[in-house]
């Protein structure tokens, strides 16, 4: 039998070679991710026209995946700096790329990322349409936005952010409950000021039927957009966020109802406290689809640290059930990230993605932690570095305060429990001061 999406492959129990490889790398039956991709609950974002991409599977019962933000804009406009980074994020474990370009020949950038990146690739469409036409927001048709999507889906792209889960209805409701940061959502903002400038619906909601049409031919997945997801911790679970996520939820069915895979986009910033309550409402309103959040960051007072508000908030979300965690750099707020940002913001998340696969009990994901606690029973330094999820910093730091025996570390030194405790039980004698 023919099949155009993953989704409705599973649905008619074909077993595609994206689903064999996806279940191999994950450790499972590829009947239960078959099951999985055929309730929603999983998906596979691969796009008939991406050559060269290795499949990755998102969703319940699957380990936690990390998404890399990269692109051009008018003040960083180098596509060679942007490549760098796109490589570099790959080298580190990344498994998706979107590209946010926002300024020049978006459509090179993206084809060539579609053409030589095997990460899974995703899109905000709704940037582009604005950058594309090259003439002021209230002028661009509604029909206009919707030949945006399609040029990405024809170019390759895995996965689009489509803003269609605030319509006039919800925006006045946006309007009538005051926010303190209002919408911090970019194309969130872009869709609202294109409503309120010219009195049309969204295009993205009024022509969402079109849409799945363009995603069911290439096999898009839908990465329904959080327009509203809140700025601050004071917004956080708010009835406007509430509202779209209802929403979505109701898209949600009617991209299933023609095998289009879906995940929903979450928050933002929210409370500790909130986080976990937030994953369960969001499985309950979007009817267990994958949750692909932005943090959540737990804080609003760190920049320049906020990978590290993100990676708490992310480790929290993943452990109760989001899937996906898009990364979040020192740069946050601030400015593009560099080279190293990007490093250091992919660490972050791989560090809470791996803690809550941990949390969650997923088979195989507490090997990497005991094969790194065998080899720190052991003084095993080499070894410690090649399982560190930065092996080069690890090495770096230990080289800088190299100590005065190989066996021990510069803070311990003689005073080594791990050393003294294998001497001991061995047998020998323990002499701190005057080895």
């Amino acid at each position: 039998m023919e099949y155009t999406t993953q989704m409705e492959a599973a649905r008619n129990g074909i077993y595609t070679e994206e689903m064999k490889a996806v279940a191999q790398k994950e450790n499972m039956e590829v009947g239960e991710l078959c099951r999985l991709l055929a309730e929603g609950r999983a998906i596979i974002p691969c796009n008939k026209n991406h050559r060269g991409i290795r499949p990755n599977g998102i969703g319940a019962m699957l380990t936690t995946k990390i998404n890399v933000n990269l692109g051009v804009s008018r003040d960083c406009k180098d596509l060679d700096a942007e490549m760098e980074k796109v490589n570099s994020a790959v080298a580190l474990g990344a498994e998706a790329i979107m590209d946010l370009s926002s300024y020049g020949d978006t459509q090179k950038f993206r084809r060539k990322l579609c053409g030589e990146c095997p990460a899974m690739i995703g899109t905000v469409p709704i940037y582009d349409a604005v950058v594309y036409y090259h003439k002021p927001l209230k002028e661009i048709r509604a029909e206009e936005w919707i030949d945006i999507v399609r040029m990405h889906a024809e170019d390759g792209v895995d996965f689009m952010t489509i803003h269609c889960g605030i319509n006039r209805e919800t925006a006045e409701k946006f309007k009538r409950n005051k926010r303190l940061t209002n919408i911090v959502s970019r194309g969130g903002s872009i869709i609202f000021a294109w409503m309120e400038m010219t009195g049309e619906e969204n295009p993205f909601y009024a022509q969402f039927d079109e849409i799945l049409k363009i995603c069911r031919q290439y096999d898009v997945t839908l990465s329904l957009g959080d327009a509203c997801r809140p700025g601050c911790l004071k917004d956080a679970t708010d009835a406007s966020q509430m509202e779209e996520l209802i929403l979505l939820g109701e898209l949600t069915k009617r991209a299933w109802s023609r095998d289009v895979q879906v995940m929903i986009e979450g928050p933002g910033h929210m409370p500790l406290d909130q986080v976990a309550a937030n994953m369960k409402i969001q499985e309950t309103l979007c009817h267990g689809a994958p949750f692909y959040v932005l943090g959540p960051l737990v804080t609003d007072v760190a920049p320049g640290y906020d990978h590290i508000t993100a990676a708490i908030g992310g480790a929290v979300a993943a452990m109760n059930g989001a899937a996906f965690l898009c990364y979040v750099t020192p740069a946050e707020h601030l400015r593009l990230p560099d080279v190293e940002d990007v490093k250091e913001g992919i660490i972050a998340s791989r560090i809470a993605a791996h803690a809550a696969d941990v949390a969650k009990g997923l088979a195989g994901a507490r090997d990497w932690d005991d094969a790194m606690s065998t080899a720190r029973k052991k003084l095993d330094w080499e070894q410690m570095f090649s399982l560190a999820v930065d092996p080069e910093k690890a090495r770096r730091y230990r080289s800088e305060a190299a100590p005065e025996k190989e066996d021990t570390c510069s803070m311990c030194g003689n005073f080594c429990a791990v050393k003294n405790m294998n001497r001991i039980l061995d047998g020998e004698i323990v002499s701190i001061f005057d080895e």
